[in-house]
């Protein structure tokens, strides 16, 4: 029988894994390790980081990455292809854009399974609004809920079909949030039928294999708890009113949107119905108290996580050279890279300062 793995993605703090990870991970089996910029140098350092903790944690530990294109992209060029922003697919004539869509998960999947990573954790299905924030700036596909949905589809069909398990965020929608909740807790005031654009593109892709939730209070649903901690919101409307039957994780533990220590946020997410939950920071202490409270996968998430593995053995099609060339001649200069804010970055980078004042 198998090791039943712990219900979190963990991550590392370097190049490659430190003596205190190798034990923590070798220990607490992760469900998978979730890779930033911090991690990746080149390609043999990444494909070495991967077989390491692969050979700690055994092959069943999935490696995940935000690999959305514009300014989200962990794996950077010249080393890596140029990508498009979802804002800048969704700003092409729609035949155009679904046709970019589906190449660009096509060529990424490429690049994540050359060095042996098996989640992306894309499509962003979030509607862009005049007060979306700055954080999800150029990664909506458009204001159009129909083109968001139609666009994010068919990237869900390329990754499947590219063998890379997709995972749709964030549900049910993060559009209307006017604060980063990386940094704080977004409230949303819309009633209920205010909100059904903003569940359309996730109850049009709510086969997807995988799904992260958002960290915001929607107080027509839950006006105590934000999503993510909301029982309600997950069984009524991510699993009820979407659909949603895939594998569910939380979005970072470590986002400010949340109170508490990681276990306790941990605890909250799985007790409101995530199947897993996501810690980014890497930071050894945090990481240790998480995986000492922590609970192991329930048995229905496991079938979940199962059913999204099985992604892994599907049979790309064969590499057409012309692929990117037309990608890249449909897709032009991507101006959005000019834009410097990473969300995820800029709370990692606020954690390392945090340390070195503290360590």
């Amino acid at each position: 029988m198998k090791n039943v793995p712990l219900a979190a993605f963990l991550s590392c703090e370097g190049y490659k894994l430190t003596e205190d990870e190798k034990r923590l991970f070798s220990k607490f089996i992760p469900a998978g390790i979730t890779l930033f910029s911090r991690n990746i140098k080149d390609k043999i350092q990444l494909q070495n980081l991967i077989n390491e903790i692969k050979n700690i944690a055994g092959d069943d530990v999935l490696i995940a990455v935000d690999q959305e294109g514009g300014r989200v992209r962990r794996l950077k060029e010249p080393l890596y292809r140029k990508y498009a922003s979802q804002w800048q697919i969704g700003s092409l004539n729609s035949q155009k854009a679904v046709k970019v869509a589906k190449l660009h998960a096509k060529l990424i999947s490429q690049d994540l399974r050359n060095v042996g990573i098996d989640i992306n954790f894309a499509p962003v299905l979030d509607i862009w609004h005049d007060c979306t924030t700055k954080a999800l700036e150029t990664r909506c596909f458009s204001n159009d809920v129909f083109k968001v949905a139609k666009l994010g589809k068919a990237m869900l069909k390329s990754y499947i079909k590219s063998a890379i398990i997709p995972c749709i965020k964030h549900i049910p929608g993060h559009g209307l949030a006017e604060v980063d909740p990386h940094l704080g807790l977004p409230v949303i005031k819309a009633k209920l039928d205010e909100l059904q654009n903003e569940f359309y593109p996730f109850r049009q892709c709510s086969k997807a294999p995988m799904g992260m939730t958002a960290h915001i209070v929607l107080e027509a649903i839950d006006d105590k708890y934000p999503i993510t901690l909301s029982k309600k919101g997950i069984s009524e409307i991510i699993r009820g009113e979407i659909g949603f039957n895939g594998f569910l994780i939380s979005d970072a533990i470590d986002m400010h949107a949340l109170c508490g220590t990681p276990s306790q946020k941990a605890q909250a997410a799985l007790s409101a119905g995530c199947d897993c939950v996501c810690y980014c920071f890497g930071n050894i202490g945090e990481m240790t108290e998480l995986c000492h409270n922590c609970p192991k996968m329930a048995d229905n998430s496991l079938v979940r996580l199962d059913k999204a593995k099985q992604i892994l053995h599907n049979k790309p099609e064969c590499s057409d050279t012309d692929d990117a060339k037309i990608y890249a001649e449909l897709t032009g200069e991507t101006a959005e890279y000019a834009v410097n804010y990473d969300a995820t970055e800029v709370l990692n980078n606020m954690q390392r300062k945090k340390k070195c004042l503290h360590g």
